[in-house]
């Protein structure tokens, strides 16, 4: 009997880079293939460069040709303008500098930059709404209450977990913590390298990724040899990293998921995060598996101090964290897509 086939609309990655969502493209497809279904990622450019660049890349999902496929789940936008009669969206998120950053990314707003924002959540009403998607997912609480807030559109809140391979507890070196990730001003690395100088000792900070900022970021830790950038680093290099820190740092600002939070959960990692940080504070919870400061250096120090005061409190939480991370599962993923789909899709795996 032929398995069903299904596309999972991705956006091509800029220069190479991987990250949370690229690794969310092949999880995906793997998961729904473990359910019976026949998944291709299927990619599609994207620009948001400027006004022009989005209205591309909006029309060159709203003109693929999708027949070939019995059933589509799209991803981040603007995926999700695609046509198909069995349509699903597990929404990564739409483009966020016409939503929650918009403030952030345009101060002083134009009547110009107004239309825009307005035409952009016009189209993704459209599209995300019934009948263009059968449902509509999102992979954390962060992206379903910015919908709600913007759109007057709900969703179904389905966590996934990281793919990074190699990932899992580790002897600690208690005299250092990590950041890992793009190095992009929306995750506030510099709050991360101001909070070492309110952190006494050698204690080491330890920042894993590249990124646009990276340049600046150099210039501020200048002085400081504790800090150092490890740039790009291989999935199991940086899965050993993890699971040998002290702690993992991770604070942007509404963060919609946050993988660096699962992959430190995975390795019994306790996780500082920010009380503005969207869904890694929801995951954290201050105390439970990590802890949650302000999102201020001061703050952050206080943190990191705390953990380094006493190994076996931040070994409690890493353990929190690694069995909160348990119920975080591809299957739980794969099984709800491809139910969405179409039941008669679904041969669920064991």
């Amino acid at each position: 009997m032929r398995r069903p086939k299904v596309a999972v609309l991705a956006v091509t990655p800029q220069a190479g880079e991987v990250g949370g969502a690229e690794r969310l493209f092949s999880g995906l497809a793997t998961a729904l293939c473990d359910h019976g279904l026949d998944a291709e990622i299927v990619s599609v450019a994207s620009s948001e460069g400027d006004f022009e660049g989005v209205r591309r890349s909006y029309l060159r999902f709203w003109d693929l040709d999708l027949g070939r496929f019995d059933g589509v789940v799209s991803t981040k936008a603007p995926s999700y303008v695609a046509r198909h009669p069995n349509h699903v969206c597990y929404l990564m998120h739409t483009m966020r500098v016409f939503y929650d950053m918009f403030a952030i990314e345009r101060p002083h707003p134009t009547a110009e930059d107004l239309a825009q924002r307005d035409a952009v959540h016009r189209m993704d009403r459209l599209a995300l709404r019934p009948p263009r998607v059968r449902q509509l997912l999102a992979i954390g609480e962060e992206v379903r209450l910015r919908l709600l807030s913007s759109l007057g559109l709900d969703a179904v809140v389905v966590r996934h977990p990281s793919t990074l391979a190699g990932l899992a507890p580790g002897r600690a070196v208690q005299r250092r913590v990590l950041v890992a990730g793009r190095l992009h001003r929306w995750k506030r690395i510099e709050l991360a390298i101001g909070a070492m100088a309110h952190v006494p000792g050698d204690m080491e900070l330890l920042i894993a990724g590249t990124g646009e900022d990276e340049a600046p970021l150099r210039v501020l830790a200048a002085g400081d040899p504790r800090i150092r950038f490890l740039g790009r680093v291989e999935d199991r290099e940086l899965s050993r990293i993890y699971s040998e820190s002290l702690a993992v740092l991770f604070v942007p600002v509404r963060e919609d998921l946050g993988l660096v939070t699962l992959e430190a959960f995975a390795c019994a990692r306790p996780v500082i995060t920010c009380v503005d940080s969207g869904e890694p504070a929801r995951l954290v919870r201050d105390g439970n598996a990590g802890l949650v400061a302000r999102p201020d250096p001061v703050s952050l120090a206080a943190a990191i101090n705390r953990l380094a005061a006493d190994p076996a409190f931040a070994s409690r939480l890493g353990e929190a964290g690694r069995q909160h991370g348990h119920a975080i599962t591809w299957h739980d993923v794969g099984r709800t897509l491809a139910l969405a789909l179409a039941p008669g899709f679904v041969r669920f795996a064991p």
